[in-house]
């Protein structure tokens, strides 16, 4: 036994020491610390309370309204991008957030946060379209039912929530994957830098596009009669946003 470690001795110290008896070592390299020094951290840096129903003044009664699904459809065009250009929740599909989301929004990413460090705002104003039903039980007519509840609603590509800090993308992404899948539609947790990649690939995907039969094209030209089926939301969107 004694033997056969005088024979493994030399090995080992060739494989670390080099030719001139140093250790060998290798060079690692780790990326300069993020600075936050731009950064306040507000008074309250938790999401505010929303109201469930608007408040009106005394002498106007609550006024009733359609369903407006085109409220629901097509691309955001106005609160598509972050404020503090750090994280946040951004819908992928559009639908129709009620209170209860909201509270489950406020509650858990204010459980959750560290508010010595981290702050989160709201991108979405409260529950303000009215939504009626009528009573269970009642024959069909009687005219439009009561408001039953109040919500907001959503576009593809609105942002809903923003988290901002001292903090990294696997922080706030831990946070707000708890919440993503709760929504009544399709959202994902993106960073700044994910949404300038994603408009950066979508512009590239439509620079270098050498097929001209696209979609769009089809529809325009009313290739195999296709306007006989498609509905105008196609003839807008060219079939992005159903």
């Amino acid at each position: 036994m004694l033997a056969n470690c005088e024979k493994l001795r030399p090995l080992l110290s060739g494989l670390l020491h080099g030719q001139f008896g140093q250790q060998i070592a290798g060079m690692k390299f780790f990326a300069p610390p993020i600075k936050y020094d731009n950064i306040e951290i507000p008074e309250r840096p938790k999401l505010r309370f929303m109201d469930k129903v608007p408040q009106l003044p005394s002498n106007l009664r609550a006024p009733k309204m359609q369903k407006k699904l085109k409220w629901m459809r097509g691309p955001e065009m106005v609160h598509n991008s972050l404020i503090h250009k750090q994280y946040g929740i951004v819908a992928t599909g559009g639908g129709r957030l009620r209170w209860g989301h909201y509270e489950m929004l406020r509650l858990t990413i204010g459980r959750k946060m560290d508010t010595n460090r981290m702050f989160a705002i709201w991108r979405i104003e409260a529950p303000w379209q009215p939504v009626t039903k009528q009573g269970q039980g009642q024959r069909m007519g009687g005219g439009k039912g009561a408001i039953d509840h109040y919500v907001t609603p959503i576009k593809s590509g609105r942002v809903i929530v923003e988290l901002a800090g001292k903090l990294e993308f696997v922080e706030a992404k831990q946070i707000l994957d708890i919440v993503c899948p709760k929504l009544p539609f399709k959202a994902m947790v993106v960073s700044q830098e994910m949404l300038e990649n994603i408009k950066a690939e979508e512009e590239r995907l439509d620079r270098e596009n050498l097929n001209p039969w696209n979609f769009k094209y089809i529809i325009q030209n009313n290739l195999g009669g296709c306007h006989r089926w498609l509905s105008p939301v196609d003839h807008k969107w060219f079939g992005k946003y159903l």
